[in-house]
């Protein structure tokens, strides 16, 4: 028996596929016009690449959303939408922060963002597997649109602030660096961070919450260059902040467990040594 596959779940991850490769092709424009001089086209270039990246991230959201709605989760819709983001999340943000800063260092900086490419690849294999276990208040590593996201937002910073950010042209290179090794190792690490997925539109929600949501949207709309920034920078700091202090937790929890059994088995001891 032939399946059919859900059309508008794939169209939302088909536009998150091309939002990849438009990014793509927008950094070899950004490149190529570097190359002759004009360094103006170059740089609406990898603006309009960093802005793929942020409607692919769109498209993303929308497409899990949709399909849960719908109750049309499917497992051709599961590696379809990891294609999609190993092409948007993955190869478009690393070719875009190579070219941008990472070139200058050789070596050094065409592995970062290989290895950024590597770890998001290796961050949707471990998801795709998690997927069967059933829903968690939690992504175990940072999402690999997340980890594109703060590499377009940062991108999408520096160029809109130009002329205030000129003395930062010299630190990119080596800020770029870190920023993407710690994002790979992120990618592939057991901390947690949050799912957004618990947020549930189709419930009632307070007023107040309903008044924030309007008063952020306007926000976004207002300032969206920087509050891109915010929200992904936020987003990754906050989750890494909460995996550490769940981590301490749980370490804190294990030694005073061990100490308990410790404490447990002197007294015993004692008692035995009493009966003899």
């Amino acid at each position: 028996m032939k399946k059919g596959i859900y059309i508008l779940p794939s169209l939302c991850t088909t536009g998150n596929a091309i939002c990849g490769f438009y990014s793509i092709v927008s950094v070899i424009n950004g490149i190529t016009l570097h190359s002759v001089g004009d360094i103006e086209r170059a740089k609406n270039a990898f603006i309009s690449s960093a802005y793929a990246i942020i409607f692919g991230i769109l498209f993303d959201g929308l497409d899990g959303r949709i399909a849960r709605i719908m109750k049309s989760t499917s497992r051709f819709g599961l590696e379809f939408d990891s294609l999609a983001d190993l092409i948007s999340f993955g190869i478009a943000p690393g070719l875009l922060v190579y070219c941008w800063a990472l070139r200058p260092y050789g070596k050094i900086g065409w592995l970062a963002a290989l290895l950024f490419v590597i770890c998001g690849a290796l961050r949707l294999a471990r998801f795709n597997t998690q997927a069967s276990e059933g829903k968690s208040r939690y992504f175990t590593g940072l999402p690999i649109p997340a980890a594109a996201g703060v590499i377009a937002t940062l991108i999408i910073f520096y160029f809109s602030y130009w002329d205030s950010l000129k003395g930062f042209l010299r630190y990119r290179a080596i800020i770029s660096v870190v920023v993407v090794y710690v994002l790979a190792f992120l990618m592939v690490s057991t901390i947690k961070f949050r799912s957004l997925k618990e947020f549930d539109i189709k419930k009632r929600k307070p007023f107040n919450v309903v008044l924030g949501l309007i008063l952020f949207i306007f926000i976004i709309i207002m300032k969206p260059q920087i509050m891109v920034f915010l929200i992904s920078w936020s987003y990754a700091a906050f989750g890494l902040c909460e995996g550490t202090y769940l981590f301490v937790k749980r370490l804190t929890s294990a030694k005073e467990g061990l100490e308990a059994e410790k404490a447990i088995f002197r007294r015993r001891k004692k008692g035995v040594t009493r009966e003899d």
